[in-house]
């Protein structure tokens, strides 16, 4: 299946990093959200992650306003219906995205795949929200996403071996090589790195040290681009908090407990580079 034109649900830091991924591909893009002022945010996203890209030298040379021209942004999410193939990317809550399946499967054509790129909800059940189950999958994008070559790809229990091929050809498309998992609440990456983080975030709790000093541990000694805390802070420590709760509460075991300083700075409204201040200054 030749996939042209592809929906994007969600205009958040993840959505905007998706389109315009796919717009750099040669991708016609439909952008949707529920207002202007979210769209208009994530233009202006767009545009910076085009033009740092540009001033590294990263990613492929395109014209600011041809990128733009491929992407439609819009707050009618019946445009969808024009999509070939269409990415989730709203906020790490059941009760938010359970209704988008939903009206998903009523908009999009029949044979359309869903692709949910969720932190930690398992496919499985975001598919039990549609009538086409074998047709939808995760793609675990990483942050930010045009300078990412690698995606983490879920198959949910009646994920079919079809959908699974047409995934890995879109993604190639998109520049992008994968690994296939089994669905499982955090998949393999986030069972893995909200623990760490959260970990890490128990040490600031606790004075044992300093942001700085862990996340330098991290990457003298281990030799990781980045430490946990400047990894939370890019991601987004609110939907930190979102993922280890669905952790937590899928599998009933205190060790996904959320430290609670991060509770406390989610409530501050301190959720790192996209608010400006988390456990660094932006």
């Amino acid at each position: 299946m030749e996939c042209k034109t592809i929906g994007v649900v969600g205009a958040g830091v993840m959505g905007a990093g998706v389109a315009q991924n796919l717009a750099q591909t040669g991708h016609e893009v439909i952008l949707v959200d529920l207002s202007q002022d979210i769209l208009t945010h994530a233009r202006q996203e767009i545009r910076n992650g085009v033009r740092a890209q540009a001033l590294f030298g990263r990613g492929p040379s395109l014209d600011l306003k041809t990128l733009l021209d491929r992407i439609r942004f819009t707050t009618d999410d019946q445009e969808l219906a024009d999509a070939d193939y269409v990415i989730e990317n709203a906020t790490e809550k059941w009760s938010i995205k359970e209704p988008i399946y939903r009206r998903l499967d009523t908009i999009c054509k029949p044979n359309v795949i869903l692709a949910a790129n969720t932190s930690a909800i398992p496919i499985t059940r975001l598919a039990s929200a549609t009538s086409r189950a074998a047709r939808v999958i995760g793609i675990h994008f990483m942050n930010p996403v045009p300078q990412k070559p690698m995606v983490e790809v879920i198959r949910g229990y009646h994920t079919s071996d079809q959908t699974v091929q047409e995934t890995k050809s879109f993604l190639l498309a998109m520049g992008k090589d994968c690994v296939v998992v089994k669905d499982s609440p955090g998949f393999v990456s986030n069972r893995v790195l909200m623990l760490t983080i959260n970990e890490a975030i128990f040490l600031l709790h606790e004075q044992v040290s300093t942001p700085a000093d862990i996340d330098q541990i991290f990457k003298s000694c281990f030799g990781h681009k980045m430490g946990p805390l400047e990894t939370a802070d890019l991601i987004g420590l609110d939907t930190i908090l979102l993922s280890i709760e669905v952790l937590r509460d899928s599998f009933s075991d205190d060790k996904y407990r959320p430290c609670p300083l991060l509770r406390k700075m989610v409530d501050a409204g301190l959720h790192g580079r996209k608010s400006g201040q988390g456990f660094y200054s932006y």
